[in-house]
């Protein structure tokens, strides 16, 4: 058996439009929404009358990595602990872009409540980087090569 690809990561948000709205600001395209509901999506996931609304967001042109939001109506959606996890909690808690402009990324994303963590670095003659905070506390971060 060989793996064939990594599909996606999902992120349940609490508001789906806002989280649309800020990683279409960093350069995902909506690829499509849908509304999941019903025994297969409960069998699935091994919760109760799951009722919840999702967008597919992809990298440009198709090809690569995509990004599930997921809004979950019911069951609830629930805390996973800190509303503000640190960069170094254990877990799944943070996704990296390739971006062209860091600095213009980064002031785009602003009024869509980005804070950055830290400041932007560059590491050896290779990368801008740096780490902000997303909708629900996700951690983005961005690259930008340089030269």
């Amino acid at each position: 058996m060989t793996l064939q690809r990594m599909d996606n990561i999902a992120i349940v948000v609490e508001d789906l439009d806002a989280a649309i709205a800020f990683f279409g600001e960093i350069g995902m395209e909506l690829e499509g929404t849908a509304h999941i509901e019903g025994l297969y999506a409960d069998r699935t996931v091994g919760l109760d009358g799951v009722r919840s609304d999702i967008a597919m967001m992809r990298v440009p042109g198709g090809q690569g990595s995509r990004l599930e939001l997921t809004k979950f109506h019911a069951p609830a959606a629930v805390g996973g602990g800190s509303p503000s996890p640190s960069p170094n909690t254990l877990g799944q808690h943070r996704v990296m872009f390739a971006v062209d402009d860091i600095d213009d990324t980064i002031a785009r994303l602003r009024p869509h409540g980005a804070e950055l963590l830290g400041e932007v670095v560059r590491f050896e003659n290779s990368y801008r980087l740096c780490y902000l905070r997303g909708p629900v506390g996700i951690i983005v971060a961005l690259a930008e090569q340089i030269g």
